[in-house]
């Protein structure tokens, strides 16, 4: 579908008619820990959001992302199911709240019922991280459907402020700022390196893996297969908060990256394993200390949540700022979340499709302000994965990182998941044709397609929210209805 060259000058006013919810299981193909879970299968769930503009017009957006559990509530007192019960109950109050809203903006839409959502949340025992998670969905389903109606790519609905974004009262930071200019000042990038993920299970060498635990599927398992099939200089190296075990892995890691040609880039995530600031100072010392990790600090531009998030924001991250950039991710789970993680020294925040893409792009208006005022103090954003999965999810969160003109983004939905796994047949085969820069077919399936290390983004160009195809939800199955908040226990 051709986008269309007549822009509205003006933000049209969006009536949410209908919000429905379905879910789609997947398997991955090697098991991935971070934090404090090993995750060997998943949900994905996705939405439909019937949409009316104000001049009458009808139609659908969608949105989908994975029902992640131990990340947005990482309490070991709940089980994976509860989790997921929790994003459900998330949704439902986000749809309940938008199809009883007035037409207004899409932006205002989201920024009206910002607070709401997140009192309901706390009313239900939900963290901020977890239900902000249903206000994401839902706002990219209404853009999606906006830019379709409208016949315009999410890049250039973005850039002529087709969501209405100005000055509201849950971003008061920004009271006066020229959101018109920002966004026509953005320039989408054409490509991005993919950063790649090496969780703590994750072999590095074939020597790693035990006899009979290849998956031999056709695609890379070891670090340095992953390497030599995808040319990849970007990588993001998960820490376990044990300083000796985090040591000697490293170290075997950087065994593997030393013998890369090219410049590398190198993020440590900390996953909230580490108790305080000192103990993540302690573990990089003990890194520059260490003969075999020489190349691999000097690589390494930023690291992510190494704290808990309960005391992450608790005191100033200045004794581990002075090494490195240190960003919030797990910490980010309010609109005005950076902006008290920057009086404590943090450097960055992560962008997430999953946290919500207006939190991104105001993060990103708050980081070209603050850099403007301090004389280009280097405040960033960085963009994260969350397992994003081939097709909608995945396409979604690109076009928003290359809005945001980041140089890399960390992947890997790819690695874990054998492309469209669980979806139809015909869906991925829809993909492949819509976006050929994007993806490739190899043993039948449709994968992503990185080369050389990078992610080509042109085919996102299109009317939509970064994708020209739909999900066929036909055969998907309707989610269930939230089972929370769990039901106290009665004695007999």
């Amino acid at each position: 579908m051709a986008v269309a060259a007549n822009v509205p000058s003006f933000a049209p006013k969006v009536k949410v008619l209908g919000v429905e919810a379905f879910e789609q299981p997947f398997r991955l193909r090697m098991p991935f820990r971070f934090g404090v879970i090993t995750v060997t299968e998943g949900l994905q769930a996705f939405l439909r959001v019937q949409l009316r503009l104000d001049d009458g017009r009808e139609g659908f957006g969608y949105a989908a992302e994975t029902l992640a559990a131990k990340w947005f509530d990482k309490s070991a007192n709940l089980s994976d199911v509860q989790n997921q019960d929790q994003l459900r109950k998330s949704i439902e109050i986000a749809a309940d709240a938008y199809r009883e809203a007035p037409p207004s903006t899409a932006f205002d839409l989201f920024a009206d019922n910002y607070r709401h959502q997140l009192r309901a949340g706390r009313e239900l025992g939900l963290p901020p991280l977890v239900a902000s998670y249903g206000n994401a969905l839902v706002d990219r389903a209404v853009l999606d459907a906006v830019c379709r109606l409208l016949g315009v790519s999410f890049w250039t609905a973005m850039r002529s402020n087709l969501p209405g974004m100005t000055a509201h009262p849950v971003i008061a930071d920004l009271g006066a700022f020229d959101f018109n200019g920002f966004l026509a000042s953005l320039a989408p990038v054409a490509s991005i390196e993919a950063r790649h993920t090496v969780g703590l299970l994750d072999p590095i060498t074939t020597g790693d893996q035990a006899p009979g635990t290849r998956v031999d599927d056709g695609l890379p398992e070891t670090l340095a297969e992953v390497i030599a099939a995808y040319g990849q200089r970007c990588f993001k190296l998960k820490v376990s908060g044990d300083q000796r075990a985090d040591l000697e892995r490293l170290v075997q890691i950087a065994s593997v990256l030393d013998l890369s040609a090219g410049p590398l880039h190198i993020t440590l995530d900390g996953n909230e394993q580490y108790e305080d600031v000192d103990a993540v100072v302690a573990l990089w010392s003990a890194m520059e200390a260490e003969p075999a990790l020489q190349q691999l600090c000097a690589a390494t531009l930023f690291i992510e949540q190494p704290i808990k998030r309960q005391v992450a924001l608790a005191r100033s991250i200045a004794p581990l700022a002075r090494h490195r950039p240190v960003i919030i991710d797990e910490s980010d789970g309010e609109l005005d979340s950076f902006v008290r993680a920057r009086v404590l020294g943090y450097g960055g925040v992560s962008s997430k499709d999953c946290k919500g893409f207006y939190k991104s792009i105001v993060n990103l208006a708050r980081c070209r302000l603050w850099n403007a005022e301090g004389g280009d103090v280097g405040y960033f954003l960085s963009g994260e994965d969350l397992t994003t999965q081939a097709g909608l999810s995945v396409q979604q969160d690109l076009a928003l990182v290359a809005l945001l003109g980041l140089a890399d983004v960390e992947r890997n939905g790819h690695h874990f998941i054998d492309g469209f796994d669980g979806r139809p047949q015909a869906e991925s085969l829809s993909f492949l044709a819509a976006h050929p820069d994007l993806y490739r077919e190899s043993d039948r399936r449709v994968r992503l397609r990185i080369e050389r290390g990078r992610l080509q983004l042109g085919s996102l160009e299109c009317a939509g929210f970064g994708s020209a195809v739909v999900p066929d939800l036909s055969t998907t199955a309707a989610s269930p209805k939230s089972a929370w908040p769990p039901r106290a226990e009665t004695s007999a």
